[in-house]
């Protein structure tokens, strides 16, 4: 059984929680309202209904079943660990490598590297996201904090929910950006023509801010250093291609294909946040992966 697990933030209350957990889980609304019949999400200890209005600081667990047959297994591969303690790790993790299991993918993925190097993970997000806290895309590279236990996991949590930790990225994007700065506030949902896709809408969306600062123009492109203020899927990319400079070799948002690289030029470089035992604020950096390194070569090459 995989257990997940909310806290109520202030900008959530009000919310039927049908729909609240269906938009922060990925999970149809139907499905989420079927689990709540049958006992499976709890407020604060307790059944729920459908139509319940949630509060601040209101304590909903999920009770997933559906994977409850999967196993996940440990698989020594590689990691590039750049700060470890008995709380918390921070991997700068190879592009091309899925953050955790899914249903018909259950192997190679950082989560499997990670049972087998630390066998001390949170289990708030189950056996398929053990020790998970927040994600990055498949073909993006760099910086993800994991939680090795429960009290690290909330903590982390509710920093990342109150915006308190600092995640900033390097991307090389189409065109010429003419401001030195910038900041997009544009929400993000589901693309209405494409599930697989996420876009700028008006519909079942949830606010997403990026800031961005030119560190580098080209001919043709320039790298820029984006800070997000909030976390949604595909933030970045969604975002930069929502301002007509999308990021190269980004299959899926990217206007044109210029360069035959695999997966985008989006690298984050930097992560800071609040130890959850000590207070202390910790600040990593993670250098860019060669591929990223030799693309700006070839551009510094043609100044």
């Amino acid at each position: 059984m995989e257990e997940k697990l909310l806290e109520v933030q202030k900008e959530m209350q009000n919310k039927r929680i049908d729909k609240l957990l269906s938009d922060e889980f990925d999970i149809s609304r139907s499905r989420i309202q079927s689990m709540i019949k049958n006992d499976q999400i709890l407020v604060n200890g307790k059944s729920t209904k459908a139509n319940y209005k949630v509060n601040e600081n209101d304590q909903i667990k999920l009770f997933d079943t559906t994977c409850e047959e999967l196993k996940v297994e440990k698989e020594d591969i590689d990691l590039d660990i750049v700060y470890e303690d008995k709380d918390v790790i921070v991997v700068n993790k190879e592009r091309g490598m899925v953050v955790h299991p899914a249903p018909g993918n259950l192997k190679h993925t950082l989560v499997n590297a990670l049972m087998y190097h630390c066998d001390d993970l949170s289990g708030i997000n189950g056996v398929l996201r053990p020790g998970i806290v927040h994600r990055i895309d498949k073909d993006t590279s760099g910086l993800l904090i994991v939680a090795k236990n429960d009290q690290a996991h909330l903590s982390l949590s509710k920093q990342l929910q109150a915006k308190e930790v600092s995640r900033k990225y390097l991307a090389l994007v189409h065109g010429v950006i003419e401001h030195d700065y910038g900041t997009i506030d544009a929400p993000i949902g589901r693309d209405i023509k494409d599930r697989k896709k996420m876009a700028v809408t008006a519909t079942n969306s949830k606010d997403a801010i990026t800031h961005f600062k030119v560190i580098k123009r080209y001919k043709d492109a320039t790298l820029v250093s984006c800070e997000l203020e909030t976390g949604r899927t595909h933030q970045i990319r969604v975002h930069m291609a929502y301002i007509g400079h999308p990021i190269m070799g980004d299959e899926t948002y990217a206007y044109r294909k210029t360069l035959k690289v695999n997966g985008q030029l989006l690298h984050a470089y930097e992560l800071t946040f609040r130890h959850p035992s000590t207070g202390k604020q910790i600040s990593v950096q993670a250098d860019l992966p060669d591929v990223f390194k030799n693309v700006l070569k070839e551009y510094d090459e043609q100044d």
